[in-house]
């Protein structure tokens, strides 16, 4: 057993273990950190707990100090010669002509290296960038080219549901998302409802997709034959997934029947075989552009 925090880092949700030693941290609390990749400002998420040894993701770094006046201004510094390296950083690939779009330039807490995020439609060759800014800055450069969704993640937003990303506030990691979690939540097929800023599916999608998977299986598909706990048989016209009710079709008469309403553990019928809907050609294309499957 080890005492341990788990803290974030500058513009990262994911969560990070250090040792905290004999240090008096509380939640929210700002923190200097060992990294691998040196130095870093790090926020407190989780205070000093116990965590069993085979809990801890590999090599345990510690925290070096509670951050001081110091280490605010040497933030604020850093982050003002970041928007000082993106204008530079600008014009010397407009210079080396370059295809590639610029998404942010990020210091090292320590100042040992500086990180360029940008985007580019295939390869670039940016070994004489890299030559031109090192000599400017005077450190480790580092150029990373990221896909379009790590790029909403970086630049952050408002999604369509009026709230912050969830990559950019929350979400540690991103998980594959697929079509058949839409379909599963019967959700509208057009591109423009299902996708998010960064065009690729909304990682939303994912959240609940387990959820529905669970509830659907255990209604029946539409058209097919129930027979409710009284003796009535009918056709189900419609289902309610998260109500878990079934609208069934019973005739009454002669060419005449009424819609009912059945609790689903009301019913029984056959075990659903639900059938994918078939998508054209130009539908297949553009939804597994969504899934960003394309090459």
């Amino acid at each position: 057993m080890k005492t341990v925090i788990g803290a974030s880092l500058k513009h990262q949700c994911k969560l990070y273990y250090f040792d905290s030693g004999q240090l008096e941290l509380k939640r929210d609390d700002h923190v200097i950190v060992s990294t691998a990749q040196g130095k870093e400002f790090a926020t407190v998420v989780l205070p000093p707990h116990e965590l069993p040894d085979e809990k801890i993701p590999g090599e345990l770094k510690p925290v070096l100090r509670i951050a001081t006046e110091a280490d605010y201004s040497q933030l604020a510094l850093n982050e003002k010669n970041e928007r000082d390296a993106i204008r530079i950083c600008k014009d010397r690939i407009s210079i080396h002509k370059l295809e590639m779009k610029l998404i942010r330039a990020e210091y090292a807490f320590d100042r040992t290296k500086l990180t360029i995020f940008f985007t580019a439609d295939g390869r670039v060759d940016f070994r004489e960038l890299v030559k031109d800014l090192a000599g400017i800055f005077r450190t480790r450069i580092e150029l990373r080219q990221v896909g379009v969704r790590d790029e909403t993640k970086l630049l952050g937003g408002i999604g369509v549901c009026g709230r912050e990303l969830c990559c950019a506030t929350w979400l540690p990691d991103f998980v594959p998302v697929t079509i058949k979690m839409a379909k599963e939540q019967n959700l509208s097929l057009n591109s423009a409802k299902i996708s998010g800023m960064c065009g690729r599916l909304m990682c939303c999608l994912k959240n609940e997709a387990e959820t529905y998977e669970y509830l659907n299986a255990k209604l029946p598909d539409v058209n097919a034959e129930v027979r409710a706990k009284d003796g009535t048989v009918g056709t189900v016209k419609s289902v309610n997934v998260l109500l878990q009710r079934v609208t069934v079709y019973v005739d009454v008469g002669k060419d005449e029947r009424e819609e009912r309403e059945y609790p689903v553990e009301e019913l029984t019928f056959k075990p659903s075989k639900k059938k994918e809907r078939k998508l054209s050609q130009e539908e297949e294309k553009e939804l597994k552009a969504l899934e960003g499957q394309e090459n």
